[in-house]
């Protein structure tokens, strides 16, 4: 018997315009979809926002939506049906909440009060150079230079000191805020028996504050003693001024 002759099956070679034709198709989507996602519909915005409003039962947190354009002329060099592509974007601004605002307020107005108490209480220390007082969103700082409230080396507070720390803690007592006491000192090392390093020294020139302070009516559950040595200067210690600069206690 004769053999049938088998056909030559040819290759097709158009087999790749189905892939580049979905291919195509996906990216005139995600180019359609990226268009509508673009335009800002204001009106859009406002009810849901009034629907999540009425939900909720509470006032919008936002105000009128600023909504600066920016314009792009293709006109130019060209006819009267030149067109422009218009980009608008908004902003919504939070409104500032009042009670907070009035608290913060009343807490700055109150401790304000409480550094001209302060103040009044070491006049003297003051108008010599000798105490700083300044005041911050974090609180009031009183720093006192070293040499006023003790020895050189020593952590045992001078006479002529105690008066003037037992009337600011007359004023701390008053006030319901968390007292810290800072000890710094200068680099000039130190190896006593008492002292090993400046750690030491500096920590318990903070507690013998925080000591005399509790004992003059400032709640003890509120003090904090922190020594911070020589690694905090705020001036030089090359010089004499600079290391008396340093050597001081912060309230």
């Amino acid at each position: 018997m004769a053999r049938r002759q088998k056909h030559e099956e040819h290759e097709n070679l158009e087999r790749w315009l189905v892939s580049y034709a979905d291919f195509i198709t996906l990216l005139f989507a995600f180019f359609v979809v990226m268009y509508s996602i673009s335009q800002v519909n204001e009106g859009k915005y406002r009810v849901l926002s009034d629907s999540l409003v009425n939900a909720f039962k509470t006032t919008p947190t936002a105000t009128t939506p600023i909504a600066p354009a920016l314009r792009i002329d293709a006109s130019q060099g060209s006819s009267s049906s030149a067109q422009a592509l218009a980009l608008k974007q908004t902003i919504f601004v939070r409104k500032p909440d009042p009670v907070i605002e009035a608290r913060k307020k009343q807490q700055t107005e109150k401790m304000k009060g409480v550094a001209e108490d302060i103040l009044k209480a070491m006049e003297p220390l003051v108008k010599e150079g000798q105490v700083k007082v300044t005041q911050s969103a974090h609180g009031i700082a009183i720093e006192i230079n070293a040499s006023v409230l003790f020895s050189s080396g020593q952590a045992t507070l001078e006479p002529g000191s105690i008066k003037a720390l037992r009337a600011v803690g007359g004023v701390l007592a008053k006030v319901p805020n968390d007292i810290q006491v800072e000890g710094f000192t200068d680099n000039t090392p130190i190896s006593t028996a008492a002292f090993p390093s400046n750690w030491e020294l500096s920590t318990a020139r903070a507690s013998s504050v925080v000591r005399l302070l509790a004992e003059s009516g400032a709640p003890t559950d509120r003090l904090v003693a922190v020594g911070y040595g020589e690694f905090r200067p705020v001036d030089t210690n090359s010089t004499p001024e600079g290391r008396a600069r340093n050597r001081r206690v912060t309230v």
